[in-house]
């Protein structure tokens, strides 16, 4: 009986039959940005610290094409552009997954002062509804 209870929950806590993932950073949609990389601005899906989701023509870029990418944020005081290096990780359907380089401490501190920014925003937007 022990050895069925045992087989049991590790077949709860192991179910392959679940599609799961599991992301290191929140992906954030609905902000005010775009993508610029070669001087062409593309938007921007949905976007995180580990990287961004563009609309672009897929044969633009090549899978694992290391490419500089600026981040632009329309925020409540004006444009804030993060410049960063990204490595195209997927492209399908018009959509371009791009994986941010590591970020140094400066550039996450950026990062995390946008979200704060949007998500302030979001709270003040959605107190005047």
């Amino acid at each position: 009986m022990l050895f069925t209870d045992l087989i049991a929950s590790l077949k709860a806590e192991n179910n392959n039959s679940e599609y799961e993932v599991k992301r290191r950073h929140t992906r954030r949609d609905g902000d005010h940005c775009v993508a610029v990389i070669d001087g062409s601005i593309y938007p921007v899906q949905n976007w995180s610290m580990g990287g961004t989701l563009i609309r672009a023509d897929e044969r633009l870029f090549g899978v694992n094409d290391e490419i500089p990418v600026t981040m632009k944020f329309k925020l409540g005081n004006g444009i804030r552009d993060i410049p960063q290096l990204a490595r195209v990780i997927r492209k399908s359907h018009g959509r371009i997954a791009l994986q941010f380089a590591p970020l140094t401490q400066s550039t996450q501190r950026v990062f995390q002062r946008v979200i704060n920014d949007c998500m302030s925003t979001e709270f003040v937007e959605s107190q005047m509804a």
